[in-house]
């Protein structure tokens, strides 16, 4: 392999150049809340697990463990849930959603988050592909659940729910809880393809510990201090769900925006008043902050990096913003809710190459497909990039999609978009061969 640029003559793949990260073998039964339950230091964290950034409550990693073992209690004893049943949440920002994520992952049951401002009809396509057992949801949004359905209902911001946070605990009687796989799904994610019909995309335990270990925190300006992450994409988004995720696993505090108005310049109002050290954004907030919304770089003392995804950002933004906070990191990055997290720039000095979208990360491996032979392709030549990836989905579920159209016949997954690897190694997207826009992270056919 180059030690430069990562390509492998011998299989004309790119490798990553990143350190390795340290999955649990394979076969080992391990679940994503046990994983990253089982990395908090003890004593726990002092600082906060999360943040209302809109309020200011917080909820602290005791108190979050507490609930998550009360709530999976409750929904195994008093609802039934059980591993791969399938859980629709149907919920605005707040303090509760992390729970009830983490609380129906640890049964083995499945998340499957959906935008709260959906309409009917897209909650409608939303069950017809997941199939779910249960939903949560709020008293704004119960309205769009299927009344055709027989589906059990648990409002978020009703007593029965706010019952089951505290107090219960497993029942003797109901045996031990089932063993989860890596392998098994965790979470069903929302796509559009290349006619813009919603797809409903696997992603299994495996792929939520990988994505936790393939994106490391920006360390905190005053040696010893906390990392507070503002998370300024929507939770039920692939890319807010992951990182939400993630946030538990490497023990940091996570500010959520529960009040979005105001948009952008909000968002970024936010992660001033939290004084967050990193920040995950569309970019529109990016796009904001070089323009002055959220102040200047004195109202971000102790910010050390933004990761900008979700879609595309300008050459003239990224600079207009590295001119704006030449001491704030700006990582780019490629990413997919079919493929998590491909790469991302890490470091000042890759973060200057506005133009890229950094280097592969851990655990990826890719190659750069002829679009015309099918032939494999070097550094600086074009072609479509397909990846392996312990974060690449489990396939589609629902509806008519299958593996065929997603993965080539050696099982590397194909994404649509026309790249190359420079001699460094960095990674360019020229265009998508899939005709699809995307909009502040929304998905919009063309």
């Amino acid at each position: 392999m180059d030690p430069r640029s990562g390509f492998c003559p011998a299989t004309r793949t790119f490798r990553s150049l990143r350190p390795p990260i340290a999955l649990p073998p394979e076969d080992a039964p391990v679940s994503f809340p046990s994983f990253a339950l089982s990395r908090l230091p003890s004593p726990l964290p002092a600082h906060p697990a999360f943040v209302d950034a809109s309020t200011g409550a917080a909820l602290s990693f005791a108190a979050l463990l507490a609930r998550v073992r009360s709530l999976s209690a409750a929904l195994r004893g008093a609802l039934g849930v059980a591993r791969g049943d399938v859980a629709l949440v149907l919920a605005p920002p707040s303090l509760d959603v992390p729970v009830v994520y983490l609380a129906v992952l640890s049964l083995g049951a499945v998340v499957s988050p959906v935008s709260p401002l959906s309409t009917a009809a897209d909650v409608a396509r939303a069950v017809g592909l997941c199939s779910p057992s249960v939903v949560f949801a709020t008293a704004a949004t119960v309205s769009k659940v299927p009344a055709s359905r027989v589906l059990t209902v648990v409002l978020l911001d009703s007593p029965q729910f706010e019952s089951f946070l505290h107090g219960h605990e497993p029942v003797e009687a109901d045996g031990p809880p089932a063993e989860v796989r890596q392998s098994d799904v965790a979470a069903i994610s929302y796509s559009s393809g290349t006619t813009g019909r919603t797809k409903a995309v696997a992603q299994s335990h495996r792929r939520l510990i990988a994505s936790s270990l393939q994106v490391p925190s920006a360390r905190p300006r005053a040696p010893g201090g906390p990392v507070v992450t503002l998370l300024g994409v929507p939770m039920f988004h692939s890319y807010g769900f992951h990182m939400l995720m993630r946030g538990v696993a490497a023990a940091e505090t996570t500010a959520v925006v529960t009040a979005p108005r105001g948009g952008a310049a909000a968002v970024a109002a936010a992660a001033a008043r939290c004084r967050a050290t990193q920040m995950f954004v569309a970019p529109p907030v990016v796009v904001a902050m070089a323009r002055g919304g959220g102040g200047g770089p004195e109202g971000f003392p102790d910010l050390v990096r933004v990761d900008c995804g979700g879609a595309p950002l300008s050459s003239a933004a990224a600079s207009a913003f590295q001119e704006r906070f030449p001491d704030v990191e700006l990582s780019l990055a490629l990413g997919s809710t079919e493929g998590g997290v491909i790469s991302k720039m890490v470091g000042h000095h890759e973060c200057h190459r506005i133009k890229s979208t950094g280097r592969l990360c851990s655990g990826v491996e890719a190659k750069v497909v002829d679009i015309i032979s099918g032939g494999l392709l070097s550094t600086n030549e074009e072609g479509e990039l397909c990846i392996q990836s312990p974060s690449v989905m489990l396939g589609y579920v629902g509806g008519n999609e299958t593996r065929i159209s997603a993965f080539d016949s050696d099982g590397w997954f194909k994404t649509g978009d026309l790249c190359y690897f420079d001699e460094d190694g960095f990674l360019y997207v020229v265009d998508r061969l899939k005709d699809l826009i995307k909009y502040k992270a929304y998905q919009i056919p063309g």
